[in-house]
């Protein structure tokens, strides 16, 4: 069995792992600083694809966390690199936010409404319904149809507002076509990831506080997962689910050590 001195690179998820009501989570900077003296590698992962890298790390020193723009890996970066590599042309209509259409950009993609090769869809808190009809019209008439991540809701100061996730079910509904996920909890987005910071599955660890989507994306990666207490998944919804995490800690403060 692998354990955590076997690791040699660490994926984590982002909020509810390191930081929480844009405060750190206890153990977090300590986590971060031990990876650096140490030389792991690491990236920060989330599947909000909103911001751009600079953005984030922004985000993350102002809630006193200090994570380098390399050291982040968005949902919108990672369908970036999984859009480069599929074959056609690099043409796409674009739904969503600066993170998502610099990503885009980065893989080599011209953003247009004219006969797009795919409809890409994102996190954006502005909608539009002619925007959301263009792509229904372009789906049809045969763009491909990719969605940075299955999220339905996303929080808000005033409450739930709906996501990426329920914005594609409804073009779904009106298309009869399903959408590519490239975010968590496909593994697609591990392993580019690991692609980005040349690790290898058998020396790399996820860290996260969701069984949904973090650790079963882990497994399915063959990565040694870690399950913190400090987020979504409490110790008692663990039984619920037909597979286990490799490692359950109440927070990132106790893998500190064991490094």
């Amino acid at each position: 069995m692998r354990n955590v001195r076997d690791i040699e690179c660490f994926l984590t998820d982002m909020d509810g792992v390191l930081v929480h009501d844009e405060q750190p989570v206890p153990g977090a900077i300590e986590l971060l600083q031990r990876w650096v003296d140490t030389s792991r590698r690491f990236l920060v992962l989330t599947n909000n694809s909103t911001y751009t890298p600079r953005d984030l790390a922004a985000r993350l020193a102002r809630s006193g966390l200090p994570v380098p723009e390399e050291n982040l890996w968005t949902s919108a970066m990672a369908t970036g690199a999984f859009l480069a590599g599929q074959p056609g042309k690099k043409t796409a209509f674009v739904i969503g936010e600066a993170g998502l259409t610099m990503a885009l950009h980065e893989a080599g993609f011209v953003l247009t409404e004219t006969d797009p090769a795919f409809v890409v869809l994102g996190e954006t808190r502005n909608y539009s319904f002619e925007a959301i009809t263009n792509a229904i019209r372009l789906i049809t008439a045969g763009a491909r149809f990719i969605v940075t991540n299955p999220d339905t809701v996303g929080p808000s100061p005033s409450g739930l507002l709906p996501a990426t996730g329920a914005v594609a079910a409804m073009i779904t509904a009106a298309t009869n076509r399903q959408p590519y996920v490239v975010g968590k909890p496909n593994p697609m987005m591990f392993r580019s990831a690991m692609n980005r910071i040349e690790a290898h599955s058998e020396t790399t660890a996820m860290i996260g506080d969701r069984m949904d989507t973090d650790i079963v994306a882990g497994m399915e990666a063959g990565l040694l997962t870690v399950l913190v207490l400090s987020g979504v998944t409490q110790a008692d919804e663990i039984e619920t689910y037909p597979y286990r995490p490799s490692l359950v800690l109440d927070s990132v403060a106790d893998l500190v050590p064991m490094l």
